[in-house]
């Protein structure tokens, strides 16, 4: 067989059949059902669970009936029966899977409550009661679990013996250790005298510490004192005047914590809300103080950071972490401010940024604001480091503060970055917004019209959380509450969208 092309004598290719022609509609049939294969394959799962949210719940009903079998009943990664059946039910409220699973687990919690009574491991039948009343099993059953318990604990205490520890350590002034032992005493005894009379005593001593704390400062003291007899005589006589006092020592505590801090004094305001926070490590104005401060820290660190005071930058920050949690807004704004550290180190050492002076060389400072002006045009705002308009600028403040010409770059600088934002959240580009208000915030943390860029900008990414949320999109949803919550966490809204992202992705805080 001839294999030429006609008479030309060139080799004849030997023909593909038609579907593996590369120009037959065949072959890109083929090539997209391939990549739709693969790309199902890769995302099977997120796709299920948009598609099909059954499906998802399915799957923790499976977990849950799991981690039940193995024992696993309350967990805090949010991997315990108790999660998984409670995520089932956020998801679909009408499914009564979910709320069988939950009661099992109750049983289940009964179950173990029982066996550690029998163990005679008391603390550990608590948590199970406790996990068992949580769950909302009927209060017959859990009562009954617990007098169990009572009955059990009592039968361990010998009243000759409780009697005698408790009046030895009530004559040796341990009133800490000798109203346990009386409240033993009293329980298999409810009725004798001396165990009542020497609670009392032991309540007398304990109360008169209180107002001499408080005097002293001492509110951690007064308040652990205010529990303990709270807790042997919730109706002890002289409480309510004490509480009354003790009231007053905290407000007037943070009166003196919000006065430190508006005055800029961070270091005495940390001392301060330190003290509270140990006397009410749950008080929700404490923790609000504490927030306050810790990014009032922050905020001096930043500044610190961009004057090269590196030792002081870091300071402030290791003050800002001990004093508060490191959740929501605090959390971003310490990323942040490391963040700034590293540039501002960077920016050090690639600048070659000698110690502040009012001698520094003309032509030093022209060189730093040419590279000013040059990252501004690009509108390289803290970004790259060492090369953005933020370090240039911050390198021209170092070399020569005073100078007029870098004055003016300075307020260049916060027109750009507040127009940025404006813009930003005109054309919604909120990540470019975001990277304006960063360098607005560490340009000129205390400009008046910072403030309600910064509530626009958060009100805007929780609109974007909640059209994520919708889609099904909860990792974007969680990004857009992290950032709204880390420019402003006390933004109208905030609260309840967190709350529906937790329902519907356990395990998220």
């Amino acid at each position: 067989m001839n294999n030429t092309d006609g008479g030309h004598g060139r080799p004849r290719l030997p023909r593909l059949p038609t579907w593996r022609r590369p120009g037959s509609w065949w072959a890109r049939a083929l090539l997209a059902v391939g990549m739709l294969l693969a790309l199902m394959l890769l995302l099977r799962q997120p796709l299920a669970d948009r598609l099909w949210p059954q499906a998802r719940i399915d799957r923790l009903l499976d977990e849950g009936a799991r981690a039940l079998a193995e024992g696993r009943l309350d967990a805090a990664d949010g991997q315990g029966a108790r999660q998984k059946y409670e995520a089932a039910q956020a998801l679909d409220s009408d499914r009564g899977e979910a709320r069988a699973g939950l009661a099992r687990v109750g049983r289940q919690a009964l179950a173990n409550a029982r066996q550690a009574i029998g163990a005679r491991r008391f603390d550990e039948a608590h948590r199970w009661l406790a996990l068992a009343a949580e769950l909302q099993l009927p209060r017959a059953q859990v009562d009954a679990v617990a007098g169990q318990l009572r009955q059990a604990e009592l039968a361990d205490i010998d009243p000759g013996v409780v009697r005698g520890r408790a009046e030895a350590a009530l004559a040796a002034g341990d009133v800490e250790a000798a109203l346990p032992l009386f409240a033993q005493w009293l329980a298999v005894a409810p009725d004798d005298p001396a165990a009542l009379e020497g609670r009392e005593d032991a309540l007398s001593l304990l109360l008169e510490r209180v107002r001499p704390a408080l005097g002293q400062g001492d509110l951690a003291g007064a308040s652990r004192w205010l529990a303990l007899a709270r807790r042997h005589d919730p109706g002890h006589v002289a409480l309510p005047d004490l509480k009354a006092a003790y009231a007053q020592a905290l407000a007037a505590q943070l009166r003196r914590v919000e006065v430190q801090r508006q005055r800029g004094r961070l270091a005495e305001a940390a001392r301060l809300v330190t003290v509270l926070h140990e006397a009410e490590p749950a008080d929700a104005a404490v923790a609000q103080e504490s927030q306050r401060v810790a990014l009032a820290l922050v905020v001096h660190a930043r500044r610190q950071a961009g004057d090269f005071h590196f030792d002081a930058a870091g300071e402030a920050l290791a003050q800002a972490r001990a004093l508060a949690p490191a959740s929501g807004a605090l959390a971003g704004a310490l990323v942040e401010a490391q963040r700034d550290l590293e540039r501002a180190r960077a920016a050090e050492a690639r600048l070659n940024v000698p110690a502040r002076t009012k001698d520094a060389p003309a032509s030093t400072v022209r060189r730093a604001l040419a590279g000013f002006d040059e990252a501004l045009r690009r509108g390289d705002w803290i970004e790259p480091p060492g090369a953005s308009a933020y370090d240039r600028l911050r390198a021209a403040q170092g070399l020569a503060p005073g100078d007029p010409a870098v004055r003016a770059a300075a307020t260049r600088m916060q027109s750009a970055v507040a127009a940025c934002v404006e813009e930003g959240l005109r054309d919604n580009r909120l990540r470019a917004a975001q990277d304006c208000h960063d360098a607005w915030q560490a340009l000129a943390p205390s400009d008046p019209a910072l403030a309600p860029a910064r509530r626009r900008l958060a009100q805007r990414w929780l609109a974007v959380g909640e059209e994520r949320l919708r889609a099904g999109e909860l990792e974007a949803a969680a990004h857009a509450l992290d950032s709204a919550r880390r420019l402003d966490p006390s933004t109208p809204g905030l609260e309840e969208f967190a709350a529906q992202l937790v329902r519907a992705r356990p395990g998220l805080r």
